[in-house]
């Protein structure tokens, strides 16, 4: 009798893991939500990857106080069909009608059959508080980026800011395969990750990682950036060899199969800017093949921002920090050109990442020498390396983020310890080697930042992979 139970019990296991593995069959990536190409308070943009481009899909909706399921739009499919990665296809659809802030009910069916269940969060509106969370240099898969990821999971954020480097090590579809999703679009909360993605809205910015790879004959899965985020296309229209766009080596046959499954983004999803509550974001490609002196380029940020008037925050999001006291990258200075311009646009914060540890300015401004030193280098003495901008700041010394919380000046974080090798240590004690902007420097451990918005109050937390408090500081307007 008792070995007959155990035949019992075993056989019941594996049907229930046959079950749950027949349901994951339908996605390669399972669904995650984004703000769109138009972000609204009221709707976003649902995604997911399959290789099945016969069946028939849907997506239904459920909001709080209903008890009836609403399909959403019909969704559409874009071929990704690049060398080296089987076809597959990128499902979207529009997810509208959401009460801002509230949480909301979703299905996903294929052949009228529900594949996928999830519980998604509304963006929030100008009136409503709300709490984000930020970290670069994520996707390394490595076992300090998969416990970040279970910390921003149990900080129930409404937003999850990626400022750059959002896998590793070129950007490739394959590699999202293996250190990006199955950490922030898990389908459980343990040390391996967490199901963040299909719940709230990851924002990223596009770090060196994600767009140095620009050789599509030997990486021609690369710069998925373009195919698998859906973020505002109100950037600057620039072309390929522009001050902005670099040019892209491949065959015709590699080239249109790259445009084909960017759809649309490429290349202007590369700077945006959209509003969440009462921030307005403006989100820059930092990467030294960007020309930083370009009058057209230094325009679109000037608008951009002066276009926000009815803001209460401004942050901007870059991967390259311009103020970093790290020895690693200490030369790539080039965003130090923008801040006159983020200084009269009255921007707040500027997060960053690249370095990996986290850092934060006093408040400063900053006044740059000129165009600063171009920085050439590599086999053909052609690679820009960076630019070295000297110039001049004024540091805000009676700030202190708890007793005087109206900064003078613009807050730099980087906040780049989110999972990959910790730069510079050895620095963390070696006060003598930060800059004289530098007023908080931790090296030694993975970190991730939370920021609570409350009306005319910002707080930022940096919480390390331990869940230990490493820093603290509050701005009010």
């Amino acid at each position: 009798m008792l070995k007959n139970t155990c035949f019992l019990l075993l056989g019941l296991a594996l049907y229930t893991q046959g079950i749950k593995a027949q349901d994951n069959k339908p996605f390669i990536a399972p669904p995650y939500l984004q703000i769109g190409y138009q972000p609204a308070p009221g709707s976003m943009e649902l995604l997911w990857h399959s290789a099945d481009s016969s069946a028939a899909w849907d997506v239904e909706l459920k909001t709080a106080g209903t008890t009836s399921w609403k399909k959403a739009a019909r969704p559409e499919a874009t071929r990704v069909a690049v060398a080296n990665i089987g076809t597959h296809f990128v499902y979207r659809t529009l997810v509208a009608g959401l009460p801002a802030g509230n949480d909301f009910d979703y299905r996903v069916l294929k052949n009228k059959k529900v594949v996928f269940t999830a519980t998604g969060k509304a963006p929030k509106e100008k009136d409503q508080s709300f709490r984000f969370v930020a970290f670069g240099d994520i996707g390394a898969g490595t076992p300090s980026a998969k416990a970040l990821a279970l910390r921003a999971y149990e900080a129930k954020p409404d937003l999850v800011v990626v400022p750059g480097d959002i896998v590793y090590e070129r950007g490739l579809i394959s590699e999202y395969r293996t250190n990006f999703w199955p950490v922030y679009n898990a389908d459980a909360a343990n040390t391996e990750g967490a199901p963040l993605m299909r719940s709230i809205p990851f924002v990223a910015a596009m770090g060196n990682h994600d767009g140095d790879t620009r050789d599509l004959n030997s990486y021609p899965d690369a710069l998925a950036y373009y195919a698998f985020w859906d973020q505002p296309l109100n950037g600057l229209q620039a072309a390929e060899g522009s001050a902005v766009v670099p040019f892209i080596k491949a065959t015709p046959e590699n080239k249109k199969a790259f445009e084909t499954a960017a759809g649309k983004a490429y290349p202007v999803m590369s700077n945006f800017s959209f509003n969440y509550g009462n921030i307005h974001w403006t989100f820059i490609d930092s990467d030294t093949y960007v020309d930083w002196t370009d009058s057209a380029l230094l325009k679109w940020v000037a608008n951009d921002l002066q276009s926000a008037k009815d803001a209460t925050w401004k942050i901007v999001v870059f991967h390259h920090p311009g103020f970093s006291s790290s020895r690693d990258h200490f030369e790539q200075q080039q965003m130090r050109l923008l801040s006159p311009i983020l200084e009269a646009g009255q921007v707040d914060v500027v997060l960053n990442g690249h370095v990996h540890n986290y850092q934060r300015s006093f408040p400063m401004h900053f006044a740059p020498e000129k165009k600063g030193t171009l920085l050439v280098g590599g086999k053909d003495n052609k690679t820009i390396r960076g630019r070295v901008v000297p110039g001049k700041w004024t540091l805000d010394h009676n700030f202190d983020g708890h007793t005087q919380t109206k900064p003078q000046g613009i807050i730099y974080l980087v906040t780049g310890a989110g999972g990959q090798e910790l730069y510079n240590e050895d620095q963390q004690e070696d006060t003598d080697s930060w800059q004289k902007f530098t007023y908080k420097f931790i090296s030694s451990i993975h970190s991730f930042t939370v920021a609570d918005v409350n009306g005319g109050k910002l707080t930022f937390r940096q919480i390390s992979e331990e869940g230990k408090e490493l820093d603290t500081f509050t701005i009010t307007k």
